[in-house]
């Protein structure tokens, strides 16, 4: 145990029950089968964004994760050894994919989750147009001060509650 006072606390804040509730009914065409993947198979957002079709066993009701998408959207290794694992998928998930494949862009890479051209989709492009609008939509924000007005006094804007990984952890 590290005694560290000065420093936020470093865990990480998950979504409750009725708020990933909300985010699943939320989730809509091609983002709904990937936040079912965040929130039931726990994987990071680099793992999300480089899984490809021939990793995922639907017979066998698993992901084997083997590569990550990196914040240059390059397909490399895993972070560590014990990163490459099989992932058990439930019902829901494997249901979801299953519907996604028929409609998934295809690509060069057979990524599961590509971006509209079949390449891999950038983090920045998931979190803003994927996860931020159903969240908002549901009202998971929280509201944080962003400057000041012409009078001085704090301008307060809606912030998502939560980013990607927090769906990693539920």
């Amino acid at each position: 145990d590290l005694d560290l006072p000065e420093r936020d606390d470093p865990r990480v804040v998950c979504p409750t029950k009725p708020e990933l509730q909300e985010i699943i009914t939320g989730a809509s065409g091609r983002w709904h089968p990937l936040i079912l993947v965040a929130i039931f198979c726990g994987i990071r957002a680099s793992e999300l964004r480089g899984l490809c079709w021939v990793d995922v066993s639907f017979e066998d009701r698993e992901l084997s994760i083997k590569q990550r998408a990196n914040a240059r959207n390059k397909i490399g290794k895993l972070k560590s050894k014990a990163g490459y694992r099989s992932i058990p998928m439930p019902p829901m998930v494997v249901n979801a994919l299953r519907e996604w494949r028929l409609l998934c862009p295809k690509g060069e890479l057979g990524l599961v989750f590509p971006s509209g051209a079949g390449k891999v989709e950038s983090h920045s492009n998931v979190a803003q147009r994927g996860l931020e609008p159903v969240l908002r939509k549901a009202g998971i924000v929280v509201l944080e001060e962003d400057g000041l007005d012409a009078d001085g006094k704090p301008v307060k804007i809606e912030k998502p509650k939560y980013g990607l990984h927090s769906l990693r952890h539920a």
